[in-house]
């Protein structure tokens, strides 16, 4: 029998590109692939696997259709098509092309008209047909012969609906009726209105008591209440609706089953376009290992995940899992370790809390498919210190956590370090990151997760592990893990696979992280600075709570005196945090503009970038700023600091994060020690309460180092931009020559205000200020703004020509990098949208500056934590804080260790054209002191 597939074209590609839309694929040039690479993976699942003997791609058209003319309000709320999503559109019909599939399009018709009508022909002509689509309309079109062919999704297998499938779907019993369901329930995809107050259950009830929506309406005396309201006041809408939702099965469409016949496809043309958009894995799939026409190791490739249709589990793959759990299998497996260069280890433990987690074992693998669990107990502690303190390589996913809960358990695990989610990030950073994930696509397999496991173990009490282990597979997620209620063979199967996934994800990454030419930031900064944040964060810092609630009463007593003034100016009490009542005294009382904006709720807008636009029209607009900065600084710090002390050690211990801020800078968490604000006197006021550490020993105090002005030094070199440079090396205040050389007057004319103004453009010019954004912050004219710009650029050309130059470079490479060559992608450089680019390119030229900034301090840290190691010293490295490193000084080592730790900062990264790298700092009893 002829087998005719008839692919939905835009819902698909629609489809593909939203199900990626938090990680896109993207090629080296930064061209968002998800749509196209979504489809081929769908068109090759079917010719591989379903062997279509007629196929066909239907498409919409721009022009309106019989339903548009009926109804102008139909698809009309619809957002514009994503401009990356549009992009893809001509791809995926050229890739119809060389592949010899029809591409079906008839202005005036849509693509479920195209495909309604085909297989209404073949069901007159014999033919089994399959509309390949994942919308619910085409349900209508099912018959005898004809099915919906669904595709999975996250890895699932595809569904065929077809007449047996239709009633426990849509709870109808004939195609047909799915029209009359949406004429009642509406489609607000489609915006078909339907009747108010009629939803799919009780548009179900209805049809399946009337039979249709005109039988309905015959009827409606058998209604009652409101229901019968809503449907006789909307008798028309109801008609219209199912009118609307109609698929039309007669256009005039010239094509013959000649035209559908499945051909051989331009094997050339296909290359091509997998070269060009860098889909080797497809290449590989379709013609083998044809590395050097797909030009795999050029430095300029990303990472290309493989969608699989279905992915494996333990159960399909076949394995050896060894549980050590004998004096005699412990031996064997140290021995085996001993023998290794590379190794991966994963632990098991109790908590996702470093200082309570107690080691429950450790899971090791060198070999796809093989690993073994190791039960943990103090006798091992001297074997493993021993392996894992050694320089054989040392795989996992989030090693830090790992390393953390070792550290505490008295074993430190040295480098080299491969930790699969920082390499992934670094390959690929739109995309998720999670052991999971990569598993499934690299590998297409999913590994059973350990919530699973605990929630089987209390379905399935009486089971063995091996039986508890597979009945996880269907388990849904337990809140509540038990983990050591598993049986000790389900968890050591379970930390096993992790271990045989780890090292195999690992392997998949390595050729991936050298295309993407981001080997060398991985083994040179990120993997040695894995042990070092761990030491950072299991050290913590000292802090006096008694301090705390000082300054804590210190700051209510200022939010309640701000309150009050508010208040008066308002003439009235009003919740100030209400953004409604506050908008509400505002801009309807106080009237402070004439057309104030609104939010699409039809509310005032009172953001704060509104109200900072506002400043000097009355004074209540800088007292409600203080307030709410005031009344964050009292809830995210001094009333939450002291929640996040540690019980075992009674300090803070904040969570660093290696790359989460895509220009690679270290970001902070629980609780986040970077956010507190320096510029404010509230802000200043609660580093007070950070303090060295108290014992009955040594003496400590706390050292603050701060790299200078170091963003506008790294814009300085990468710009060769001698002015600049020269006023580094002379060892000026940069803003004092900034303000001379834009105002035209000698340096000890320049006021204050002047500093202020050349200060405010010399850190604006990093992030791309415009002459409007200028004009906002120092509240000046425009006009002016822009020719403080112009006098900048005239006096600074270079920093001007580096701004286009890497502006241009990156729109044609598609990335930016740092001065080490860490990368960072930009694809809306490319975008029609203004908006969209203008962000890109002032993104683009700050990355490079901020990057090579954030480059510098971890290479510094690196060095400073290997000093730190040289002798025992008492002195460590505590917190990291943008440019600023803090440590708890003994005393007695100040003079030995902090030349040494300047040293270490000014040459960890020197910058080009011998600009000078300054480092300020400065001791006290408390971080405010020290800094």
């Amino acid at each position: 029998m002829n087998r005719l597939f008839l692919l939905d074209g835009m819902a698909l590609i629609y489809r593909a590109h939203f199900a990626l839309i938090q990680n896109p694929i993207r090629n080296s040039k930064g061209v968002n692939t998800s749509a196209l690479y979504g489809f081929i993976n769908t068109l090759l699942a079917i010719l591989e696997k379903e062997k279509p003997t007629h196929i066909g791609v239907a498409f919409d058209t721009s022009a309106p259709t019989p339903r548009h003319v009926r109804y102008p309000a139909y698809k009309a709320q619809r957002d514009e098509m994503p401009e990356e999503l549009a992009a893809s559109i001509p791809h995926v019909k050229a890739l119809c092309e060389a592949f010899h599939i029809p591409v079906l399009v008839l202005d005036g018709f849509e693509a479920d008209d195209i495909i309604g009508t085909l297989v209404k022909r073949a069901d007159d002509d014999g033919f089994e047909s399959f509309m390949v689509t994942p919308d619910k309309d085409f349900a209508q079109l099912i018959s005898p012969t004809t099915c919906i062919w669904k595709p999975g999704r996250k890895g699932s297998d595809h569904e065929v609906i077809g007449l047996g499938e239709l009633e426990g779907i849509w709870g109808v019993s004939k195609p047909e009726q799915i029209i009359d369901l949406l004429g009642l329930m509406g489609d607000a995809v489609d915006n078909i209105p339907g009747v108010p107050g009629i939803g799919p259950k009780t548009a179900q009830k209805l049809i399946a008591q009337f039979g249709s929506v005109e039988n309905l309406l015959a009827n409606t005396s058998q209604l009652k209440g409101k229901q019968k309201e809503n449907v006789v006041a909307n008798s028309d809408q109801a008609l219209l609706s199912k009118e609307l939702a109609t698929i039309i099965r007669d256009v005039p469409i010239d094509v013959t089953w000649g035209d559908l016949e499945l051909s051989a496809r331009n094997d050339e043309a296909v290359k091509s376009l997998f070269t060009e958009f860098e889909f080797r894995t497809l290449t590989k799939r379709l013609f083998g290992d044809v590395s050097a026409e797909t030009n795999h190791d050029s430095p300029d490739k990303v990472a290309e995940p493989t969608l699989f249709e279905t992915f494996k589990t333990i159960r399909d793959v076949e394995h050896t899992y060894h549980l050590a759990d004998t004096p005699e299998k412990q031996a064997e497996l140290f021995a085996s370790l001993a023998q290794q260069k590379s190794l991966c280890f994963d632990i098991e433990s109790t908590s996702l809390h470093r200082f309570e987690a107690r080691l429950l074992g450790i899971a090791f693998s060198w070999k796809a498919h093989e690993a073994w669990y190791l039960p943990y107990d103090e006798s091992q502690k001297a074997d493993l210190t021993k392996l894992l303190g050694s320089r054989v390589e040392k795989i996992g996913h989030n090693l830090k956590y790992d390393l953390c809960v070792l550290l505490n358990h008295g074993i430190q695990v040295a480098g080299p370090l491969f930790d699969t989610m920082l390499a992934d990030t670094l390959i690929a950073p739109d995309r998720k990151h999670s052991m999971d994930y990569l598993s499934e696509i690299l590998l297409g397999y999913t590994p059973v997760k350990l919530a699973d496991l605990a929630k089987a173990r209390t379905d399935s009490e009486e089971s063995s592990g091996m039986d508890l282990f597979a009945h996880a597979e269907k388990s849904k997620a337990s809140k509540d893990l038990d983990i050591e209620s598993i049986p000790l063979s389900a968890l050591a199967e379970y930390a096993a696979e992790d271990a045989d996934v780890t090292f195999q994800i690992a392997e998949k990454l390595r050729p991936l992280l050298e295309a993407s030419g981001q080997q060398e930031i991985l083994t040179h900064i990120e993997s040695p600075l894995l042990p070092v944040l761990v030491r950072m964060e299991m050290e913590g810092i000292e802090v006096d709570k008694a301090s705390l609630s000082s300054i804590g009463d210190e700051l209510l007593e200022q939010i309640e005196e701000l309150a009050k003034s508010i208040h008066h100016h308002a003439d009235r009490s009003f919740n100030i945090a209400s953004p409604k009542q506050l908008g509400e005294i505002l801009f309807d009382q106080l009237q402070l503009i004439e057309k104030p904006k609104k939010t699409k709720t039809g509310q005032y807008k009172t953001d704060e970038q509104t109200l900072a636009s506002l400043e000097g029209k009355h004074p209540i607009i800088g007292e409600i700023l203080a307030w709410r900065e005031a009344t964050k600084l009292k809830s995210t710090y001094l009333d939450a600091l002291p929640n996040h002390i540690v019980e075992q050690t009674g300090r803070i211990h904040t969570h660093y994060h290696q790359l989460l801020a895509a220009t690679g800078r270290l970001a902070s968490s629980d609780p986040n020690l970077q956010n507190i604000p320096v510029r404010t006197e509230a802000g200043r006021k609660i580093r007070k309460a950070f303090v060295p550490r108290k014992t009955d020993g040594e003496q400590f105090t706390l050292l603050s180092c701060d790299y200078s002005q170091i963003e506008l030094r790294v814009m300085a070199a990468l710009a060769n931009d001698s002015g600049m440079i020269a006023a580094f090396r002379s060892n000026a205040d940069i803003h004092t020559i900034t303000s001379s050389r834009v105002f035209g007057v000698a340096p000890e004319e320049v006021t204050s205000d002047m500093r202020r103004t050349a200060k405010m453009v010399n850190f604006g010019i990093i992030y791309g200020i415009s002459a409007f954004g200028l004009s906002q912050r120092l509240s000046i004219p425009r006009t002016e703004a822009a020719s403080i710009i112009e006098a900048y650029f005239r006096e600074y050309p270079a920093i001007e020509e580096f701004m286009d130059r890497t502006i241009e470079e990156s729109r044609e490479s598609g990335y930016v990098e740092t001065l080490t060559g860490r990368r960072r992608y930009f694809p809306d450089l490319r975008s029609g949208n203004q908006n969209l680019r203008g962000n890109a390119e002032r993104a683009a030229i700050n990355s490079p500056i901020q990057g090579t900034s954030a480059d510098m301090i971890k290479l510094a840290m690196i060095r400073i934590d290997a000093l730190l190691r040289e002798k025992p010293y008492q002195s460590k490295m505590l917190l990291q804080v943008h440019d600023e490193l803090i440590f708890d000084l003994a005393i007695d080592e100040k003079d030995e260790l902090v030349p040494r730790i300047l040293e270490a900062m000014k040459t960890s990264l020197p910058l080009p054209h011998e600009v000078p790298i300054e480092v300020e700092y400065g001791t006290g009893s408390n971080w405010l002191a020290a800094h």
